[in-house]
């Protein structure tokens, strides 16, 4: 499929110079004279790629880049600078207003079709990347982007923390000092209420990152995380992976969307916990922490998580989860080997969430 590319300057010259060298390299280009008519145009014809000069009448490229990124159909288009503006200032504002690239006039042709052929196919890869990251854990999104290359953040290079059972990772109030990876073990992110009792609010196992909300919000810890045995956490410094991640707008842009994916799960989650049957809550947890903690990864896995953790997790009492687990196992559907639970028949257990 040939990739549409609008061309925005108030220059004839070098707006008709981009364009031909566009259509040489087996580009459709489109043209627009200004910031007003190239905000229409773009709504209109959803280009693939935005090429922009930022001085201009009517509408500069920073009005234009704004404008775009109002509408939902152009709010995701990659949009690179062309000027001759070469302060650091002006590239910076560019860069947090949400621009893909910048590039400087006078510029070779091969410079400007590179730009135009990397920007393009990482847009692809992280289209590609999203609709996979719908059914993935942000970690296993992260460690994706780790592979590719979008991020580099050699896990090897910074600090391995073992934490011993019950051992606290972070205590709500607290100011985020790291983005954390799980080399091994599991943790566990809690809430209290007034009565101080504890309500499980995520799992995370090894291969996961967490740690990354509050991050980004600059905003204090509104839970508490704690190691659930023995656990190796690698501590990845908050400017280091905000600098990553905030590197490549469309990289950032991508994960703070799948950010709210995940708010949406959580939220559904909450009205499944207060509308739903016990049988379903206990069915739908045990499912939930078979998927958070990987355990698909390793044939007959077992959940060895105590029976007071997972009635934390389904917002249940100890001895009604107990109740509910006993009858499962009468079903066939779980077997149990102490405190550890082996999902027998998952289909029939996801069952009973309809």
């Amino acid at each position: 499929m040939i990739a549409t590319i609008l061309v925005v300057d108030d220059h004839p010259g070098i707006r008709e110079n981009v364009a031909e060298i566009l259509t040489l390299a087996g580009y459709k280009a489109l043209e627009a004279e200004n910031g007003k008519q190239a905000v229409e145009m773009a709504r209109e014809h959803r280009p693939d790629l935005i090429i922009c000069d930022i001085m201009m009448p009517e509408l500069d490229g920073y009005g234009v880049l704004h404008m775009l990124r109002k509408y939902p159909e152009t709010e995701h288009i990659p949009f690179i600078f062309v000027t001759a503006k070469t302060d650091r200032s002006d590239w910076r504002k560019g860069m947090e207003m949400g621009a893909d690239d910048y590039i400087t006039k006078p510029f070779e042709d091969v410079e400007l079709l590179t730009a135009i052929e990397t920007r393009l196919k990482k847009q692809q890869f992280l289209q590609e990347k999203f609709a996979a990251a719908r059914t993935q854990s942000i970690g296993t999104m992260l460690q994706d982007w780790q592979a590719s290359g979008l991020l580099q953040l050699d896990l090897d290079s910074f600090e391995l923390v073992p934490y011993a059972k019950k051992q606290p990772v972070y205590r709500e109030g607290k100011h985020p000092q790291f983005l954390y990876y799980v080399k091994s073990g599991k943790v566990k992110a809690f809430r209290l209420n007034d009565d101080g009792k504890e309500y499980i609010t995520n799992l995370f196992g090894q291969g996961d990152y967490f740690g990354y909300v509050p991050l980004l919000e600059d905003h204090v810890y509104d839970e508490n995380a704690e190691a659930l045995d023995q656990t190796e956490l690698v501590q990845i410094p908050k400017e280091v992976f905000l600098e990553q991640l905030l590197n490549d707008i469309s990289v950032a842009r991508t994960f703070i969307k799948r950010i709210a994916q995940e708010v949406k799960e959580k939220e559904d989650r909450l009205l499944q916990l207060a509308y739903d049957s016990l049988r379903k809550r206990v069915a739908n947890g045990l499912l939930a922490i078979h998927d958070k903690l990987h355990l698909e990864q390793q044939p007959d896995a077992l959940i060895e998580l105590s029976r007071d953790d997972i009635a934390r997790f389904v917002g249940t009492a100890t001895e009604s989860l107990i109740r509910t687990l006993s009858d499962f196992k009468s079903e066939k559907l779980i077997e149990m080997q102490g405190t550890r639970i082996r999902i027998v028949q998952p289909e029939l257990l996801r069952k009973l969430l309809y």
